[in-house]
């Protein structure tokens, strides 16, 4: 029985031909295939798609791109599939173009190919190309394709991709000789089968090595009850005539057994020395210890799967490297989202930046006047500020306040219980640059022509473009908006084009007029004139409000008003607005505005850290020229720095029917 410690067919990957079956397994990336074996040992109940989020898929050592996740995925689920591999090419130069080609599929010979492109053009199945030459060197492989001047480069690739290896298909059979029988195994099935030979090669290791330690360990018993009576030995022994004589003596009188007393008998005269005898007190010791130690290991089966992750661990940290095939999306691809059933769900935003998503099924529908179930345990200062009901298969949009987008798929915002915090959303998006934060989020089910999203920035900018703008989902998110220097978004809105836009300023402005007059623009684009803003103004809000209800403002000295949004007379796009509060040295700067409703709360913060909880129904309704109540008091040179309307997740959990 050879010990691997890794699952070497896997890593390596094997090929073979024997009478009615044969076998071609991939090879992987040493890394994946070890992180992947310690989940699984930490969570046996994984499933394939589970397993395929750290183990990508095969890990060619000659490079490469496979493209789609259709083969792998069956590879995978049922042990066969087809994976396409194609070289990894790329195009130089601007008038005449040359097609590079750094990296081949997997076993693809190099010097075949080159003969093959040859015959191709030369035959003039592949038209376009002018020259063919091997520029490989010890840095790496480079063959270079020279194009016309008016050959269009995708064309030829993609004759090339057709008709040469260029592109390939590696068909995976995982078939194994398991117990004795060849059988055709899942990834699953692959590394359960190596964590249970792992374990007996352990155990046979540890009990092997458990034997010898009590062999051992019996001979130093032995010297140390010679030792202890070195003077009755050497009497004893110097009494005997024969061998035989002196070791049946020695058996005799203290009880030694006969390996016992053989040892004793071939020990040495420096064996009694003062340093020798610390020796062997030394390795008695250290060897009872070992036995202990090799026994705990046999004792639970937990010990020994821990010894597997340790060893896999310090295999990785030595000879652990990143991927080099890279994996894209085909065409015609089988997604893992096909695997993931379409469920409702509810989306929780805290103020901190926290999200999870939890299925609708976990909240039981109760009777009107129901207490409702706690949502989300989070810390004192942090309050749940956005929930929403979407699906798995739903997309999420993140807006930034560098006017970025990103898109996350419903099922990718992680599961949680009804008491998890959830995970950073900064977490979930590609790195975002210094400063830059998630603004808004906003579910969206299909990317139509009837709906908008609305942009407000806080230089006054405001900009609306068709959803379906939007459209074109990319892994590191696009530009949503073009931003002057020194501007940033402060709100972004999703609309059906016919509502009512609210912008509000720090100075105390609130310009209020239909969106019909905001012409729908193009993606990157920069916006119009939303609100005319003074010297020393910015915006602070962007709402999309009703006819009737309430506005809420707060300044940043802690006062605060509602005023009835019926009293805010509409204007055009681009002026100034009217007044929605007096904004003095008593009062300060306008921080924040929204429409709210008396059952919601506000979470204050202030610069020194102190935090206050109001109900909306406790601030009184107040007329736009006016200053407003304190709704939190400062300390001298304090400041309020957030707002946040607390969602009631007991509220909405009552209603999820």
């Amino acid at each position: 029985m050879l010990p691997a410690k890794l699952p070497n067919l896997l890593i390596n990957g094997s090929s073979g031909i024997a009478v009615g079956m044969a076998t071609n397994m991939a090879p992987h990336n040493l890394s994946e295939v070890i992180d992947g074996t310690i989940q699984l040992i930490e969570n046996p109940e994984m499933t394939t798609v589970e397993l395929m989020e750290i183990i990508h898929g095969p890990d060619f050592p000659t490079g490469g791109i496979i493209y789609g996740k259709g083969g792998i995925l069956n590879a995978y689920s049922e042990g066969r599939g087809l994976v396409r591999v194609r070289a990894r090419v790329e195009v130089e130069g601007k008038d005449k173009k040359k097609i590079i080609v750094t990296e081949l599929p997997y076993q693809v010979n190099k010097s075949k190919l080159l003969k093959n492109i040859a015959e191709l053009v030369k035959n003039k199945k592949i038209e376009g190309i002018t020259d063919l030459r091997d520029e490989s060197d010890r840095k790496g492989m480079r063959i270079v394709i020279e194009l016309k001047r008016d050959a269009i480069e995708d064309v030829v690739i993609n004759q090339l991709y057709e008709h040469t290896d260029l592109q390939t298909t590696f068909g995976i059979l995982n078939l194994a000789i398991v117990e004795g029988e060849p059988r055709i195994l899942a990834l699953k099935e692959i590394l359960q089968h190596y964590i249970q030979y792992r374990i007996e090669v352990i155990t046979r290791r540890t009990t092997y090595e458990l034997n010898k330690a009590k062999e051992k360990m019996h001979i130093l018993e032995g010297f140390m009850v010679a030792l202890k009576n070195i003077d009755e030995v050497i009497r004893i022994i110097r009494k005997s005539k024969l061998v035989e004589e002196a070791k049946e003596n020695l058996m005799k009188k203290f009880d030694f057994s006969e390996k016992q007393a053989k040892a004793i008998l071939d020990m040495r005269l420096q064996k009694l020395t003062g340093m020798e005898i610390e020796g062997v007190k030394k390795d008695y010791d250290e060897t009872k210890t070992l036995i202990e130690k090799l026994e705990q290991l046999l004792s639970d089966k937990q010990n020994i799967l821990d010894v597997i992750k340790n060893e896999l661990l310090e295999i990785k940290k030595q000879f652990g490297d990143e991927r080099r095939t890279e994996i894209v999306e085909g065409e015609i691809d089988i997604e893992v989202e096909d695997l993931i059933p379409v469920q409702e769900v509810v989306i929780t935003i805290t103020d901190s930046g926290y999200i999870k998503r939890i299925p609708c099924e976990t909240y039981r529908t109760q009777h009107r006047g129901g207490k409702g179930l706690k949502g989300m345990k989070t810390k004192e200062e942090d309050v749940v500020v956005d929930s929403f009901i979407t699906s798995t298969h739903d997309y999420i949009m993140f807006f930034t306040n560098h006017g970025k987008a990103f898109w996350l798929k419903g099922y990718k915002i992680p599961e949680g219980t009804r008491h998890a915090k959830g995970k950073a959303i900064i977490n979930l998006l590609p790195r975002l640059e210094g400063g830059e934060y998630v603004e808004t989020a906003i579910p969206i089910h299909e990317f139509d022509e009837q709906h908008y999203l609305v942009f407000a920035t806080k230089k006054g900018i405001i900009k609306k473009t068709v959803l379906s703008a939007y459209s074109n989902v990319r892994v590191n998110g696009i530009r949503a908006i073009r931003l002057d220097e020194d501007d940033e978004l402060i709100n972004t809105k999703l609309s059906d084009g016919k509502q009512t836009v609210m912008i509000a300023t720090a100075n105390g402005q609130a310009c209020r007029f239909d969106e019909k007059e905001v012409r729908p623009m193009g993606r990157v684009t920069r916006g119009v004139i939303g609100v005319r803003l003074r010297k020393d103004d910015k915006v602070v809000s962007m709402a999309i409000v009703g006819e009737e209800g309430n506005l809420m403002t707060v300044t940043e000295n802690g006062y605060g008003k509602r005023s009835p949004i019926e009293t805010y007379r509409k204007t055009h796009r681009g002026s100034k607005g009217v007044r929605t509060i007096i904004t003095n040295e008593r009062n300060g700067k306008v921080i924040w505005v929204r429409e709210v409703i008396d059952e919601d709360e506000l979470m204050l913060t202030s610069m020194d850290g102190m935090m206050v909880r109001v109900p909306v129904k406790d601030i009184r309704t107040m007329g736009r020229s006016t200053m407003g109540v304190t709704i939190m008091r400062l300390n001298k040179k304090d400041k309020v720095v957030s707002i946040a309307k607390i969602i009631e997740d007991e509220n909405d959990e009552n209603n999820l029917d």
